[in-house]
């Protein structure tokens, strides 16, 4: 926009001005309980946290069952092919909860870039209205410089 004479009063630029969008809060309120289950599920496999979980249960797992009182081993050395199937289970389950929790972040991703492109077309158009602003201003302080020349 440009503003050759007038830029726009003070009201006129707050009537432009829309409110921030929250693209957070927005994806969250959009998400359905399956949706933001399958996000949570991605948010907290995908620390190091649950990672040294699996790892100290297996470590775990198959120590006790190679160094436990005999009578209390549930998963003898030969069977502990139970876990590795377990945990093949694991994996199974895992894997598309993470898939679907992982496009939901994409989208959300997207919902973020689109609130910083608005963000950034405010900013533009604010800009643009400061720089006219300051031209008028400029245009004023010389015309009032010529009329203090000519007296």
């Amino acid at each position: 926009m440009e503003y050759k004479h007038n830029p726009p009063t003070l009201a006129e630029l707050r009537q432009y001005r829309k409110p921030v969008r929250h693209p957070y809060r927005e994806a969250k309120i959009s998400f359905s309980p399956l949706e933001r289950f399958a996000v949570g599920i991605t948010r907290g496999v995908g620390t190091m946290g649950f990672f040294f979980l699996l790892v100290l249960w297996t470590v775990v797992w198959l120590l006790w069952n190679l160094y436990g009182p005999t009578e209390l081993r549930f998963d003898p050395a030969p069977a502990f092919v139970i876990w590795l199937f377990a945990s093949n289970i694991i994996q199974l389950v895992l894997l598309p909860l993470i898939m679907v929790g992982q496009n939901l972040e994409g989208k959300f991703a997207e919902h973020r870039a689109e609130a910083d492109f608005e963000i950034n077309q405010k900013a533009e158009h604010e800009i643009e209205v400061i720089i006219a602003h300051l031209e008028n201003q400029n245009e004023l302080l010389l015309e009032l410089i010529r009329k203090i020349d000519r007296k």
